[in-house]
């Protein structure tokens, strides 16, 4: 076998092992986006782009690519993994592709089928699918976009003529960033807070509910009466989502149109539901909507993925400067500081894509239970909350340096990194802001301290932290087994080769998120007794999100170590093992002066990490472009005409486009 085939080889199976438990269906949609008409392409005309999107929707939905997010008894395959799957590939063509087909069957139809009953299963779930029916989803309003609980559209139940009323108080209840609103969408699923009475009762808020509401007319041109949209013109990026703005003015609708799957309204304005807490209700409502969360983050990491594979390849083939004594260039992925710019961001790459994996695979089974647990779902929210951060935080930064790292020729539209880098910006505040979502990590960590800690005197925190913190952290994920023997193989020694050691960086990992969770309980038990519970809060806002960020780094680096486990070959096992190694160290790297403040290392060992990370980046250089090849980009897909074998000067008509 020659290098290339070896290579070749190599890059098969790392594939194969990154393609985790839905692998077939990436292959399909690999193979469904090589036709010519998902080729990238840079379209700032609105019109144009929404157009294409549109044409490129209507040829997945031709070939089926809906149906698997849909339960087999509305239509559908039930394979919710194979769903979210796919729509996270479609960002390696264009991420306006992937927001449209992401709000039609992901947001309206995951609202119509997960909060609606048979009623609206009937009527609305095939014509979705199909797109006979185009939806969007209302919930972000101008004044309160994380805040959903507060958000001020009202639906006011009118007894007499056994109608809703949806109205919007003033500006900033307007729906706001709608996807789908602008132009495309006839109905709209809207989230309003819902107003009513049964007999002899005075009328009041039951909290937010969600109801379905069409927008337009049967020619999908003229808003309904009451209805007013707004195209919100030109943002910094998606030119092929049509966002949009809407508000109602007392538009009446038929009682029959509450999604009434968690809580209804009689026809003599009783409210009823099997859920007696209004915010047990309230999150379990958005609980089912988790998949647009996951698929989010999944989408950003492809679209990292693509955008570090063009600044590679551009490295492997870009020269620059001569070295001492000879008159040839050197290529530029030669410099350890253009290795230090992309690979640890490629490593990075690979430890999200396993975490994403396990993440689907786990939100797979539990929305395809018939009685899923309701602790593992709220672990599953809160898991999904900080990947989706850690993915679009990532994708933000990657894009930018692959921008940077391929100079002037990164800054030119027909080398699409600048299209990637305008797309993927909102991905950070958009299914959630990602510093609310990292507070929600936080605080789903620290639920095990609500009550437990209140009352404690030192010698009962020293009690229950030795007992009740390491459980809290060390609940693992399905690798459990194999990251307890490697954590009792660990050295602990000060020796720099330990640092390679996979127990010792797990250890690493788990005392940092100890440490800072139980510091932060017992700051916030010390606290809550001077202040009030907010102001208590507000004060370690900081700790919390530190700590946060250690859980989400130590469950992304249990999810790389589970991943290297499932991996078939001895050589791309081996190789895998390398790119943890850099993923570790890097972040520890990022918070060396936290690991040096609290004494869990010396200056020295601060030093060694940095040499470990070199060490890493130089072993890996010679497999640079196996690493990419193992992403499975298609070539097609990459649109990077200075990748191209053409002369200067030339441009391929498949980029122009």
């Amino acid at each position: 076998m020659t290098t290339t085939e070896s290579a070749d080889t190599l890059a098969k199976h790392l594939r194969r092992t990154l393609d985790g438990r839905w692998r077939d269906v990436r292959e399909q949609t690999r193979e469904q986006l090589s036709r010519h008409e998902f080729a990238p392409h840079y379209t700032p005309n609105t019109a144009i782009a929404r157009t294409k999107a549109t044409e490129q929707l209507r040829i997945l939905a031709a070939a089926g690519a809906a149906e698997s997010g849909f339960a087999k008894s509305v239509g559908g395959t039930g394979d919710i993994g194979a769903a979210v799957t796919m729509i996270e590939m479609l960002a390696m063509s264009d991420l306006s592709l992937m927001v449209k087909a992401g709000v039609q069957w992901g947001l309206f139809g995951g609202a119509i089928e997960n909060l609606g009953t048979q009623r609206h299963h009937d009527e609305f779930i095939k014509p979705l699918i199909d797109l006979e029916t185009f939806g969007c989803f209302a919930m972000t309003e101008t004044g309160h976009g994380s805040d959903v609980q507060s958000i001020g559209t009202t639906a006011t139940y009118d007894r007499d003529t056994k109608e809703f009323v949806i109205n919007t108080p003033d500006k900033s209840c307007r729906k706001d960033y709608i996807g789908g609103a602008a132009e495309a969408a006839k109905y709209a699923t809207v989230f309003a807070q819902l107003i009513t009475a049964g007999p002899g009762e005075e009328p009041e808020s039951k909290g937010v509910h969600c109801f379905v509401v069409q927008i337009r007319d049967e020619n999908f041109g003229e808003d309904m009466p009451g209805v007013t949209t707004y195209d919100i013109g030109y943002k910094g990026g998606l030119p092929g989502v049509d966002n949009g703005r809407i508000a109602f003015d007392h538009v009446r609708i038929p009682r029959t149109a509450m999604l009434n799957k968690i809580a209804d309204v009689a026809e003599d304005g009783s409210y009823s539901s099997d859920i007696d807490n209004p915010n047990r209700r309230f999150f379990t409502m958005l609980g089912t909507l988790i998949r647009g969360r996951i698929t989010v983050g999944g989408s950003a990491g492809a679209a990292a993925r693509v955008a570090l594979t063009i600044a590679t390849q551009y490295a492997l083939q870009r020269k620059q400067f001569s070295a001492p004594g000879t008159d040839e260039e050197v290529t530029i992925m030669d410099y350890l500081v253009h290795q230090r710019r992309l690979l640890p961001l490629i490593a990075k790459s690979y430890a999200l894509q396993f975490a994403q994996n396990e993440l689907v695979s786990k939100m797979h089974d539990i929305q395809s239970a018939e009685d899923p647990d309701a602790d593992e779902q709220r672990e599953l929210e809160g898991r999904a909350a900080g990947l989706k951060a850690a993915n679009t935080w990532h994708a933000t930064r990657a894009i930018q340096e692959s921008r940077e790292a391929c100079g002037g020729a990164g800054y030119l539209a027909e080398n699409r990194l600048i299209a990637l880098k305008a797309d993927s910006d909102v991905f950070t505040t958009f299914e959630g802001d990602n510093v609310v979502l990292t507070q929600l990590v936080a605080k789903e960590l620290l639920t095990a301290y609500a009550h437990e800690v209140r009352s404690f005197g030192a010698a009962d925190w020293v009690r229950f932290a030795a007992e009740t913190v390491g459980d809290v952290v060390k609940k693992r994920t399905a690798a459990a087994p194999i990251i307890q023997t490697l954590v009792d193989s660990r050295q602990d020694n000060e020796e720099e080769g330990s640092l390679f050691n996979r127990g010792t960086q797990i250890a690493m990992f788990e005392d940092r998120e100890e440490y800072l969770i139980s510091t932060a309980a017992r700051r916030l038990n010390g606290l809550s007794k001077k202040m009030s519970q907010f102001d208590a809060f507000n004060t370690v806002q900081d700790h919390i999100l530190h700590a946060a960020t250690a859980h989400v780094d130590r469950v992304i680096l249990e999810a790389f170590v589970a991943g290297i486990d499932n991996c078939e070959d001895d050589d791309a096992k081996e190789l895998l093992g390398q790119v943890c190694d850099l993923y570790a160290l890097s972040v520890l790297d990022a918070d060396k002066a936290w690991f040096i403040e609290h004494r869990y290392i010396s200056t020295e060992r601060s030093k060694a990490i940095t040499r470990g990370i070199n060490e890493r980046c130089r072993t890996l250089r010679p497999h640079a472009q196996t690493l990419i090849d193992g992403f499975g980009i298609p070539e097609n897909l990459l649109g990077a005409a200075m990748l191209a074998d053409d002369e200067p000067g030339e441009v391929k008509e498949s980029v122009k486009a």
